[in-house]
């Protein structure tokens, strides 16, 4: 199914697996590229130290394209860059926005840039700077996510841009990516959808978890790290509802510094970080400060398998997923479905 991400890429389906940290480890995304869709490797949660490895790994697993999700703000961010240019990656994204400094390197070596957005304008904006691509998220996505619809935020940014749009938000079937396509969108992203395949590490049990979930069993919470950011329901997250500001940033201290030793990441960089982070956008000093939440508590429920002290992140999709594909089972059955739904329109 040809479209103009694929051109773009070399992909051979316009379906991307989006940079779920601690989730979009070697296996999944090489599998996603074999498959013939793009696999995006999450590094926001890695160090540099393992974002190395796991590139090669990758490489090792597959010939076919693949990207690395960067964060911007990071220490060490030009590092990383220089990563993907030396590794010869073909993709990298951008869960914030990327510095324009960073997309004309990327693009000057052949990489092709991809941020993430959730708004028109931030897609002006990138656009104007260099980036090949966008990927737009609608309210129904997991994690951070905004409070507009992907049916309304899609156009509008389709409206906005003449460079490739990727849908994301509410995706999981060839319905959606019929759908997606016939709004104008150059293909869809998915996480959630990839989260619950074979391929996935994340444990079996957490896996049946989201399998057992329904519609409603989601919700936007700001109390993980001040954001809007769509999770499961849980009793944690409950708790963390209920609980005051007082008691989510000293959680957010404490969390702070699981991840420093976790990671290896000085109390300097992480500052550096934090004061980054302020700059670059509207957060207030406590939300900086509730960001050390998000790495810590996912990795809690997706990696460790607690659901009892972990945030499992979500997207309002959850609730029409009832089974475990293999990778090439979901790809090659979206884009089967797909096709046979737009060659039906085309009776009409």
């Amino acid at each position: 199914m040809r479209t103009p991400l694929t051109e773009l890429i070399g992909v051979r389906h316009p379906v991307v697996q989006t940079g779920m940290g601690w989730v979009a480890g070697p296996r999944l995304v090489s599998a996603t590229a074999e498959a013939g869709g793009l696999g995006i490797l999450a590094s926001a949660t890695m160090t540099y130290d393992e974002l190395e490895p796991a590139v090669k790994e990758v490489k090792g697993r597959t010939d076919k394209p693949f990207g690395v999700n960067l964060r911007a703000d990071a220490e060490d961010a030009d590092r990383r860059v220089e990563l993907l240019i030396r590794e010869r990656v073909k993709v990298a994204s951008f869960a914030l926005a990327p510095r324009k400094e960073l997309i004309a390197k990327l693009k000057d070596e052949g990489i092709v840039v991809v941020p993430s957005v959730g708004a028109a304008r931030h897609a002006e904006k990138v656009a104007s700077w260099g980036a090949d691509a966008v990927v737009v998220q609608g309210g129904e996505g997991g994690g951070h996510t905004g409070g507009v619809a992907t049916t309304l935020l899609l156009p509008s940014v389709l409206d906005a841009v003449d460079i490739p749009v990727v849908a994301a938000g509410g995706f999981f079937d060839g319905r959606g990516l019929a759908a997606a396509l016939a709004y104008g969108a150059a293909g869809v992203a998915m996480g959630t959808r990839f989260l619950l395949t074979k391929e996935s590490t994340v444990p079996d049990a957490v896996k049946r978890a989201y399998l057992e979930r329904g519609l409603a069993d989601t919700v936007v919470t700001r109390k993980v790290d001040g954001m809007p950011h769509r999770v499961l329901r849980t009793d944690l997250v409950d708790s963390l509802e209920r609980s005051g500001n007082v008691t989510g940033l000293l959680r957010a201290v404490r969390n702070a510094a699981r991840f420093r030793k976790l990671t290896g990441v000085s109390w300097r960089s992480m500052v550096t970080e934090g004061l980054a982070m302020k700059r670059s956008g509207d957060r207030t000093w406590a939300q900086v400060l509730m960001a050390a939440n998000t790495p810590m508590l996912l990795r809690a429920g997706l990696v460790k398998g607690d659901t009892d002290a972990g945030v499992l992140a979500s997207g309002q999709v959850v609730g029409m997923l009832t089974d475990l594909p293999s990778v090439a089972e979901l790809i090659e059955g979206m884009v089967t479905d797909a096709r046979a739904r737009i060659a039906e329109l085309g009776k009409l």
